[in-house]
């Protein structure tokens, strides 16, 4: 699974490349790789409207959704562990 980075940690790292510093040194002075950076930077211009794309916020509601029909799923399979 991916690690995990606070999003304040992000939003430097995304402020170092609009600084005008190269992906490249601000990945290696973190000590994180440059896709990392390159699909931070991607997701955030897709959340400020600069590029099309399902936002931060979609996609988090659309996990919690699919935990809740998990769940509703889980509840309607009989005992044997299959749908009727």
């Amino acid at each position: 699974m991916p690690r995990s980075y606070p999003a304040e940690f992000r939003r430097k790292a995304l402020d170092l490349v609009d600084s005008g510093r190269a992906i490249r040194k601000i990945a290696h002075d973190l000590g994180i790789s440059e896709q990392t950076i390159c699909v931070w930077r991607r997701q955030y211009l897709v959340d400020t409207g600069q590029l099309p794309g399902p936002t931060s916020q979609y996609q988090a509601e659309l996990v919690v959704a699919r935990r809740g029909i998990a769940e509703l799923e889980a509840e309607l399979q009989p005992a044997s562990g299959r749908f009727a």
